[in-house]
């Protein structure tokens, strides 16, 4: 049987109260607040099913991460009448600090003539030098404290391709010249988390630590709708429907800053078998 009520009257339940409290602690209250916040301020997001709502405020709740779009840790983002959860850059990083595994991480902008080769074996890069202010790429590197390290290089086109194949809303601003998906309107920001994302799903910790599954978790339900079976369904990249077929207004940028891309702090990476698949496919 549907539940009729408003997200006001849900919100302020026992059992959601309980669900809270029993993720937050004392935190719980004001969790909820910023859940009636958010929506309050998005007049697509009040659109959008309550169910998908409380699923993605709930993932945000587990992973212990704010949902204020101010502060860039996490988000709730409306499209197509859901609410995706979507992580964002001060989220993984906040993750990743917490299971300190991670000497560096870093993701930035390749300029002409940086690269002037990448060892087909070993996959390093061969250092060149700048030769002008074009951006020809994006790169990530990691490196454990064990001592491993691993660097991912994608050129800009590689990056666009990516985007394009897993980005029904970026189809669409290609072919009609609109400016309506995040990857329109930040694509330095998207790619910069869509390098780091692959390299860490790739090469990242990934083991059942119970001390460092949240990244893993994260990275997972990344972009995604949760079904109420707890499944991902990840709405913008389903090829079910041509590009003509999906309206641009429903799709709400994001305010994905570039700050603190940079990071020398020792950071982990979340310790969770999971679908490489899956995390590939919601960036």
């Amino acid at each position: 049987m549907a539940d009729n009520r408003s997200l006001t009257e849900i919100l302020r339940s026992d059992i959601v109260k309980k669900r809270f409290t029993d993720m937050l602690g004392e935190n719980s209250a004001s969790f909820i607040s910023s859940i009636m916040t958010v929506v309050n301020t998005s007049n697509r997001l009040k659109e959008c099913s309550t169910a998908t709502i409380l699923s993605a405020a709930s993932i945000a709740a587990a992973l212990k991460l704010p949902i204020n779009p101010s502060l860039g840790f996490a988000y709730i983002v409306p499209y197509k009448g859901q609410a995706q959860f979507q992580i964002g850059w001060k989220g993984l990083i906040q993750l990743a600090e917490r299971s300190n595994q991670y000497r560096k991480l870093h993701a930035g902008k390749v300029y002409e003539g940086q690269i002037k080769d990448i060892d087909f074996i070993t996959g390093d890069i061969i250092r060149g030098e700048k030769i002008s202010d074009k951006v020809v790429g994006y790169v990530a590197y990691m490196e454990l404290i064990n001592g491993f390290n691993k660097t991912l290089y994608m050129t800009i086109d590689e990056i666009k391709d990516h985007a394009a194949k897993y980005s029904q809303s970026y189809t669409y601003d290609l072919k009609y010249g609109r400016k309506t998906s995040v990857w329109s309107t930040n694509f330095d920001s998207m790619a910069k988390k869509t390098v780091m994302k692959l390299l860490l799903s790739k090469y990242g910790i990934m083991s059942i630590d119970t001390k460092s599954t949240d990244m893993a978790k994260a990275l997972q339900a990344d972009q995604s709708v949760i079904q109420s079976d707890g499944t991902y369904r990840y709405i913008d990249n389903e090829r079910n429907k041509s590009v003509d077929e999906i309206p641009f207004e429903e799709n709400i940028p994001i305010d994905t800053t570039e700050e603190n891309f940079e990071v020398d702090d020792e950071i982990e990476i979340s310790d969770f078998e999971t679908s490489e698949t899956n995390i590939e496919n919601n960036l």
